[in-house]
């Protein structure tokens, strides 16, 4: 096959990305507005949103990793989905998560006793959540903006927030969404160029190969893309830890 279709998987997801970015910018504010105005959500300490069982791993920015890696730096991992593998079975991540705690749900690194020990830095989709902005179907199969992540599940609903609050958070959402977008899309073309340069392309058996050995404790090395290069990681699925920049 040649290079060029081997190398096709970045390159499509790169236009999915950037189409989703126009999407974003296109997106009325006073729509989300009105919504977070309806919605009316409520925190009640309930921590489910700390963990991973509940809602997944913590969407760090390059910022924000740099400023947890200064002050915590055993607080961070890679993100722990995979987007590439390379034929040499290196995996390949957009960027840095929170680490989680050995427990049931999978805490956040910073909750103790279901309370933020780092409430007053924590990072910007801790602050806007649940007010998430992803594409996906609606009810009647329509793929559209949704929002509000976990509605029902945790929390409490309809309380009165004013039009003013409700607009710095929508706004905040979207800067927020537009800032992971670009990431991702600064990833993408980055891993393409790194794929072009050193010969390599994705390869799905190998992915799977890897994902196998890593269900068996083996470690697997792990690029993850920050401040716009790679940092060199190994994982057994366990243990994660930095190796020296390639």
């Amino acid at each position: 096959m040649p290079p060029a279709l081997k190398n096709d998987l970045p390159a499509r997801r790169l236009r999915e990305r950037e189409r989703e970015k126009e999407a974003l910018l296109k997106f009325p504010v006073e729509e989300l507005v009105n919504i977070i105005m309806d919605v009316g959500f409520s925190c009640d300490l309930c921590a489910k949103c700390c963990t991973r069982a509940f809602n997944g791993h913590v969407l760090l920015l390059d910022d924000e990793a740099a400023r947890i890696k200064d002050r915590y730096p055993a607080a961070l991992e890679p993100v722990p989905f995979f987007d590439f593998c390379d034929q040499e079975g290196t995996f390949y991540v957009s960027g840095y998560t929170i680490r989680t705690v050995k427990d049931k749900v999978g805490s956040c690194w910073f909750l103790e006793r279901g309370r933020c020990t780092v409430y007053e830095f924590r990072p910007r989709v801790c602050r806007i959540y649940p007010y998430m902005l992803h594409r996906e179907p609606d009810e009647s199969g329509r793929v559209d903006w949704r929002q509000i992540s976990g509605l029902n599940q945790h929390g409490e609903y309809h309380r009165e927030i004013s039009r003013e609050y409700a607009n710095q958070i929508a706004r905040d959402v979207i800067a927020f969404e537009k800032a992971v977008l670009e990431h991702e899309i600064a990833f993408l073309e980055a891993t393409g160029s790194f794929f072009a340069r050193k010969g390599l392309f994705h390869v799905r058996k190998m992915y799977d190969n890897q994902i196998k050995r890593l269900a068996h404790g083996i470690s697997v090395p792990v690029r993850v893309y920050s401040h716009g290069s790679f940092d060199q990681w190994i994982t057994d699925g366990k243990v994660t830890k930095r190796q020296m920049v390639e």
